[in-house]
């Protein structure tokens, strides 16, 4: 958040794109020595779907695929990305003809490198050494795939599971069809077809949840979590500020649901236009260049944040804004940390430093981290709390993870578009959003009803406050019943 002034865009990439011809995960140097709900109309409620708490990542006893992968040292993570390759071969060959003419073309080149490897084992990969290049990638010259097996797809598979590194071959196959559909010109925007893929990875990951793909499986809750966790890490920091723009964590997630929600066709209609339409709607400025000066989360930024949300949402009675700690001894509740809220005497209750703590959380010098540190990841989860007496206000229950939880992150999410509208004494930078979203995903504590519940999958949290962001505060009330 910032004082008096609208911010602009999201996150430097945190992995950069090799060259014009390819398209992939992005680029980075190493450093050394050269180097759930019960809604009827939940739009991921799987009919058939492995369970919410089933397996994720390979399927025990299924045999290997059998690919040609150039520079391969026919290893485990190799195998992986083979198997993942040879399911969207399957996958993509019945369904492609279903929504663009002709038949598919599978890719036949595949390429396999080690980032750590002196320079002397370096491959080749669209037509530029392999040399320290932590990346996975599309090459249109040859209609290649690409991957360093050395750096990249271990610390996705460490960090978000098995499953991550099948989604990041879903993403890059996705720019195979792009190719083949022929959606995109020479002036078409790297981040519109980056979103694409995104969609099309999407669409895949539902196949893989309804327990189609052959070597693969998913879960509903953690399982798709772990999915959006690497696509948040790879995002855009400053959007536009780069040729070869991703896209934020809140565009990029978007993207992938999509897919999942609305299938193939959706992603052929993601286009410049489109996504600046979409863009037009958040609560964000995409110019670049403005002051990007943290708020620090202490009582007099929570007191300018309080008199925000009494103005944008009255209340009969407005509630108390207790600074001392969370609330103690509110009966039939169980307090929430680090904010919490007892309605019986309408008073919201704050740790402000177990809060800023939260707020400082993350560590932007990762490789790859799903976690998006700053000011909104405190300030969100307060403006949450507050949403529980709105919703008290209304004579709503606060109980229920699925109905008051996901109102709270809903409601907050419409709060964020209402707080850039005007002139206010503070303001969002789209950065916020992506903090907002990497705390939903980690814990969800926006999304909690009064005791604290939520709902175990990330994935329909994300929705609720998407919707709140992007349709308001009637969209909220009617949706989360």
């Amino acid at each position: 958040m910032r004082n008096s002034r609208l911010w602009a865009a999201v996150s430097a990439a945190v992995l950069l794109v090799a060259g014009a011809a390819l398209t992939g995960c992005g680029v980075v140097k190493i450093p050394g020595d050269e180097t759930v709900s019960n809604r009827a109309d939940d739009p991921f409620d799987i009919e058939g779907a492995a369970s919410a708490t089933g397996p994720n990542g390979p399927r025990a006893g299924v045999p290997d695929a059998d690919l040609p992968v150039q520079g391969s040292d026919g290893g485990a993570v190799d195998q992986l990305v083979v198997n993942a390759l040879a399911d969207l071969q399957e996958f993509w060959t019945t369904e492609y003809p279903n929504s663009f003419p002709g038949s598919f073309t599978p890719p036949s080149r595949f390429v396999s490198w080690d980032a750590t490897a002196p320079r002397r084992q370096a491959v080749e990969f669209c037509r530029e050494t392999t040399f320290e290049l932590v990346n996975a990638a599309y090459c249109s010259l040859d209609e290649s795939i690409g991957w360093d097996r050395g750096v990249l797809l271990p610390e996705l598979e460490q960090k978000f599971g098995a499953i991550s590194v099948v989604m990041v071959m879903a993403h890059e196959y996705g720019h195979v069809l792009q190719t083949q559909a022929r959606l995109n010109g020479i002036l078409t925007p790297t981040v519109v077809a980056e979103q694409q893929a995104d969609c099309f990875e999407g669409v895949f990951l539902r196949h893989v949840a309804e327990g189609n793909s052959r070597h693969f499986t998913v879960n509903t809750t953690d399982g798709l979590n772990s999915v959006l966790g690497a696509t948040i890490a790879v995002r855009d920091r400053v959007a536009g500020a780069s040729a070869d723009e991703h896209g934020t964590a809140f565009e990029r997630v978007t993207a992938v649901q999509i897919g999942y929600q609305d299938g193939t066709e959706a992603c052929a209609r993601i286009t410049r236009a489109e996504l600046e339409e979409r863009r037009g709607t958040l609560p964000t400025s995409y110019r670049i260049g403005l002051d990007d000066n943290q708020l620090n989360v202490n009582r007099q930024t929570l007191d300018q944040v309080a008199a925000t949300l009494v103005t944008t949402y009255p209340l009969r009675r407005d509630p108390t804004f207790d600074y001392s700690g969370v609330t103690r001894g509110c009966p039939n509740v169980t307090t929430t940390q680090p904010v919490s809220y007892c309605p019986s005497d309408n008073t919201v209750g704050i740790d402000v430093q177990s809060l800023a703590r939260l707020a400082r959380g993350g560590d932007e010098d990762e490789l790859l981290s799903s976690m998006v540190a700053g000011d909104y990841s405190g300030f969100v989860l307060f403006v949450s709390r507050y949403m529980l007496a709105v919703q008290q206000d209304r004579q709503l229950s606060l109980t229920g993870a699925d109905t008051a939880g996901l109102r709270a992150a809903c409601l907050a999410g419409a709060y964020s578009t209402k707080l850039s509208v005007g002139v206010n004494e503070i303001s969002l930078s789209s950065d916020d959003l992506d903090e907002a979203v990497s705390g939903l995903l980690a814990d969800g504590l926006a999304a909690a009803d009064v005791n604290g519940e939520v709902v175990p999958s990330g994935f329909v949290r994300l929705e609720a406050f998407r919707t709140g962001v992007l349709d308001g505060d009637s969209a909220c009330f009617g949706t989360y019943r």
